[in-house]
C-alpha cells in the first residue's frame, strides 16, 4: 500500500525538483510543545520523515523491457505477476517495423498492470549489412524531410487507432549512426515538427548514447521554434558496461536529459519459467509514455 502511494507521489512530483520539494517540507512549522513528549517529538520529526519519503520517491526507478514481437497474452500476464518489470515497450507498426503483433494490445496490457513506452521505428540510415528488401517501405532512400512529415502523420494515426490518450509520448526510434547525415537530420526534425504541430501527443526520442547529444540539440531547437517549453524526453541506449539494473538510474547513462536508459541489449531472461529475448531498461516513470497523458 505504501509502495503504491509513493509511486503515485513520484508521478505527481515529476515536474518539480526534489530539492524544491524537500525545502518546502522542511519549511513546515514545528509545534512549540517540548519534543520530550511523544506528540511533540512526533511533530518535530515529521518534516524530516516527510523529506526522506520525498527523496525516496524522487529516487525511485522502474525496470522495463522491450522485445520486437509481442510475446503473447499468457507470457505477458505471467511476467506481470512475477513482478520484475514494471513496463514494456509497445511497438507501433512503422516503416522499419512492419510487425503488427502489438496492435490492439494496449488495453490488455494495461489491465495486466503494465506501464507502456510507445515506439515508432521510423526511417533509418542502415549500414551496408542491412539492405532493405524489395518493396519495403524502409529504406535510406526515404530519409528526407518530406518523409519525416509523412511518417509523423502516420505515427499520430497509429496512436489514435490504438486508443492512446492525448499527452502520450511517442518515442521515435533513431538507430545508432557513425555520423548523422543531413538527410537524417531533416527527417527527424520534420517528424518532430509535424507531431508538435498536431498538438495531441508528446514527442520523444529513442537514440544511442553516441548520437544523443547531437539529436537533443537539433530537436530542442524545433521545440523552441514551436513555443514548446518542455524538454523532449529521451530513451537512450548504450554504455552497457556500466549498467546495473539494481541501482542505475536513467541519467547515469551520462546525459542529464535521459528519462529512460536501455542498458542491456539482446539478452535472454527467464522469469517464472518463461524465457524471452529482450532489452532491459530503467526509467524514472512507471509508464514512460503515459505519465502525463489525459483522456
Amino acid at each position: 500500500m505504501l509502495k503504491e502511494a509513493l509511486r503515485s507521489a513520484r508521478v505527481r512530483a515529476l515536474g518539480i525538483s526534489g530539492a524544491a520539494l524537500i525545502t518546502a517540507v522542511l519549511a513546515v512549522p514545528v509545534a512549540q510543545e517540548p519534543p520530550t513528549t511523544g506528540l511533540g517529538q512526533a511533530i518535530a520529526e515529521a518534516p524530516v520523515r516527510l523529506a526522506g519519503a520525498v527523496q525516496r520517491v524522487m529516487d525511485e526507478k522502474y525496470l522495463g523491457f522491450d522485445t520486437n514481437i509481442y510475446p503473447g497474452d499468457r507470457t505477458m500476464k505471467i511476467w506481470a505477476d512475477e513482478g520484475t518489470y514494471d513496463w514494456v515497450g509497445f511497438y507501433l507498426p512503422a516503416p522499419c517495423h512492419r510487425d503488427e503483433s502489438w496492435s490492439g494490445k494496449r488495453d490488455t496490457l494495461l489491465d495486466m498492470g503494465w506501464g507502456l513506452a510507445v515506439v515508432y521505428v521510423g526511417q533509418q540510415v542502415w549500414s551496408t549489412k542491412k539492405k532493405s528488401k524489395p518493396g519495403s517501405n524502409c529504406s535510406s532512400a526515404y530519409v528526407s524531410g518530406s518523409h519525416g512529415e509523412m511518417d509523423g502523420r502516420d505515427a499520430i494515426a497509429r496512436v489514435v487507432s490504438e486508443g492512446f490518450p492525448h499527452g502520450t509520448v511517442i518515442f521515435l526510434d533513431i538507430e545508432r549512426m557513425d555520423r548523422i547525415p543531413l538527410a537524417m537530420r531533416s527527417y527527424y526534425e520534420a517528424w518532430t515538427a509535424t507531431v508538435l504541430a498536431d498538438g495531441r501527443y508528446r514527442v520523444g526520442f529513442y537514440t544511442h548514447s553516441d548520437n544523443a547529444q547531437e539529436i537533443y540539440r537539433d530537436v530542442k531547437s524545433i521545440f523552441v521554434a514551436a513555443h514548446d517549453t518542455t524538454d523532449p524526453p529521451f530513451w537512450i541506449a548504450g554504455r552497457t558496461k556500466i549498467f546495473d539494473p539494481g541501482s542505475s538510474g536513467p541519467t547515469d547513462v551520462g546525459h542529464a536529459f535521459a528519462e529512460v536508459w536501455q542498458g542491456l541489449l539482446d539478452v535472454t531472461r527467464t522469469h517464472a519459467g518463461i524465457r524471452l529475448p529482450i532489452d532491459v531498461n530503467v526509467s524514472g516513470s512507471r509508464s514512460p509514455s503515459e505519465v502525463n497523458a489525459s483522456p
